[in-house]
Formats: C-alpha cells, structure tokens, sequence
C-alpha cells in the first residue's frame, strides 16, 4: 500500500487490479466504482458502440443476479448509482452509506462479471437504436460529433460513443461477449473508492472481492492521432432553428503539464464570469456561447462553441474570433486568473456539457477517474492551483504557447447548421 503526500491511497492487488482510494473523515458516505479503460477510441470500425452497449449489458444479469436484482440490490441500499461511457473509458459507481460499502462494491464487482444475458441482448439493441435515432434530434450531439469528425478523421476517436444504426444493427451478442473478455480484467480496470473509510479495509474487501479474478496481460497502447488538420467543415440541417458555429484551436492532452492552464484559460474565456459572457452574450450577441477543453490521453481541444440566431451567425463567429485574437495577443491578467483559481474546481475545469452526453454524477468519486487512468494517481485542487502558479503566466502570455496562440492555429473548424 502507497500513500501520496496528495492524500490518496493506492495498492495493485495480486492479480493486478489497481485500486485509488480517497479517505474522507468528514464523511458518512462513500462513493466506489469502476473504471474501465475501454470506450469508443478503443473499437474497430465494424464494432462502433460496442462500449456503450456494453456498458448496458453490464446491468442486465449475472451467474448470481437478473436485472431486477441487480435494481433491486441498488435501491436496497439507497444507492446513487449509475454508469457511462466515454472515448476512453467506461465507468460503473455507486454512493451509499459507508456501512453498505462492501455490499456497494460486490454488487459492482458481480458486474463486471456479466453473463450477457442473450435474452436481453436484442432487447436492449432496440433501446440503444432509438438512443440513436433520439441523438440526431440533438444539435449539440451533432455539433460534437462533427467536431470529432473534422479533427480525427480516419481516427476511431472519430466514431461516435454510441455507434451508428448499421454498425449496431450487425453487432452480434458473440462479438459482444468476446469484446467483453478482452477488456473487463484487472490489468484493464481501476477500483476506485472515496469516502469514510480506512484503506486497509478497502484493500482487504477488493482482495475478498476481486482477487480471484484472473490475472491478465495489460492492453497494447492506443493508436495515437495524426497532425493537426486545419479547414471548414459546413453542415445544413433543415429540422434545426438555431445556428451552432465552432471554432477549434489544438490543446494540451490530458497528459500535458499545461493541462490546468489550459483549463484556466477556457474558463477565463467562456466560464462563468467569463469574457464571452461579458463580451458576447451581455452585449446581446447571442443567447449561448461557452469555452472548454477535451482531453484525451494523447491529445485535446480548446473548443470556443456558441448558438445564435442564422441571421446574427457572422456576428457571433466575428465577436468569437476577436476574442480569441486578444487572448493569443496579450494573454490574460493575474485578477483573472485568481478569479479562475479562488472558484470550486468545478467552475474552472469547465468540460463544453452542453455537448457532451448527459450522464448523472458524483463529486466524490468524478475527481478520482480521469487521474487515475491517465495520470496513475489523482491530484488535489491544491495540487492543480500549484501548477497554475508555477507556470501559467510564462505559457500564455509571455511565449503565447496557450490553446489559441497564433502558432497553434492551424487546426480549426467551423461548424454551422
């Protein structure tokens, strides 16, 4: 067992499942879950949505449990629970009392060892079809997908998170099931735990657990994306009203240590109390305009993003783009900075949401996931504050190596409806 000077706990059972814990003793709950390091990027294109539909799967039975157990376990414990996929990784937690953590992780744990029910398995095909079919009524999915499109061609971080209708519609519960044995094992999953608890008795309860679970062969490294793109890309939409412009400038990955600056800088740009907010929507421009980083573990994008009017589109795009060029130019202030730093982390992390699929969440347990796939232990917001006070300054005024400084320009697409 390992204990950072951040606060956290991490331990690597036997058969290699790695576990993060966060003690909290001002706390009478606990959040546990897994993640899994499998999502869309992950896929082959004739398996698009493969994770996704997995992730479904994953509540449908067990050797031990049907679907109305596993609901019915849930609720037994007054659970918050739920589940995602993503690009890079799927997740399954759950937050109850700290007395019901064990039960808690279990049943999570039971999970992970579905027997894809074939019984459900067309069921649930329909469910994922129409989840489909509703997503292209949604112009903020599509402004997302086009984005991916435009910057990773030929990429599966291209393919949409929840695959496409053909690509759904041929996907067999074999191939499922094989996708399934590849990927849900220890040295492809992390047992992450924050709340009451004592770590030794979170090691001990993996290990009763988990630690049967076959050890495993880590997973090849991902393909990584090619060059920047730059150009246009246009889409006509005749069932929306409202026109959505994107502009996409090249951004630290999640790996990068400019990371917590580039996230300072899209919420001095389009968070809250933000230029874009003053600038933009204060000055009646349009109704929604907004800034945000999208990291991966190799790349990322600083997405400036808003939805206007079709006859005030330029004007959003011009006000957009002159926002940008004063940043790239002459950087940003140290009142704004501390603005960003004095906020809850959540404020200037600002994720674009508004494209992003809806999915419920918890703040105990959202800290620990990205860090621990990405970064092998999560980091504090004091830890993030220390690295915008060691760095920030020289980045993004000084060299004008932030996310919309002229040399990183080259990438960049406009999206419009």
């Amino acid at each position: 067992m390992a204990s950072g000077t951040n606060g956290f706990v991490e331990h690597v059972l036997p058969n290699g499942l790695k576990i993060v814990i966060e003690p909290m003793a001002h706390t009478n709950s606990a959040a546990g879950g897994f993640l899994v390091r499998t999502g869309a990027r992950d896929e082959v294109p004739q398996l698009a949505g493969v994770s996704h539909f997995l992730e479904h799967m994953c509540f449908k039975g067990t050797s031990k449990r049907d679907w109305r157990k596993i609901t019915n376990d849930f609720d037994d414990m007054g659970s918050t629970y739920n589940a995602y996929t993503s690009k890079e990784r799927t997740v399954y937690f759950g937050w109850v009392r700290v007395d019901d953590l064990e039960k808690q992780l279990e049943l999570l744990a039971d999970m992970m060892r579905s027997v894809i029910p074939k019984e459900e398995f067309e069921m649930e095909k329909k469910v994922i079809l129409e989840e489909i079919a509703m997503s292209e009524d949604s112009i903020e999915r599509k402004v997302y997908d086009l984005m991916h499109e435009a910057i990773y061609p030929g990429h599966s971080l291209e393919w949409p998170v929840l695959g496409t209708k053909d690509s759904i519609g041929r996907l067999t519960r074999d191939e499922l099931h094989g996708y399934f044995q590849d990927r849900y094992h220890p040295a492809n999953m992390v047992l992450m735990v924050a709340g009451a608890v004592e770590p030794g008795n979170v090691i001990e309860m993996a290990q009763r657990i988990c630690g049967s679970w076959e050890r495993r062969s880590p997973r090849p490294e991902r393909s990584k994306p090619s060059e920047n793109k730059r150009g246009v890309r246009k889409v006509v939409m005749d069932r929306f009203q409202r026109q959505a412009i994107g502009l996409i400038y090249p951004a630290p990955s999640a790996l990068h240590e400019d990371r917590e600056n580039g996230d300072v800088l899209a919420s001095i740009l389009g968070g809250q109390n933000s230029r874009f907010f003053w600038n933009i929507i204060q000055a009646g421009i349009a109704p929604s305009v907004a800034a945000g980083r999208l990291d991966y573990c190799d790349d990322g994008m600083m997405i400036a993003f808003g939805f206007s009017e079709p006859d005030r589109c330029q004007e959003l795009l011009d006000a957009m783009r002159g926002e940008m060029e004063k940043v790239s130019r002459g950087g940003v202030t140290e009142d704004e900075v501390q603005r960003v730093k004095n906020a809850p982390a959540r404020h200037w992390r600002p994720k674009p949401s508004a494209l992003l699929p809806a999915h419920a969440d918890d703040q105990r347990h959202r800290r620990l996931r990205p860090a621990a796939q990405r970064h092998g232990a999560a980091r504090t917001a004091r830890c993030r504050n220390t690295e915008i006070d060691t760095s920030l300054f020289g980045t993004l005024a000084a060299d004008r190596r932030g996310c919309a400084g002229q040399p990183r320009t080259a990438r960049l697409a406009e999206l419009r409806d």
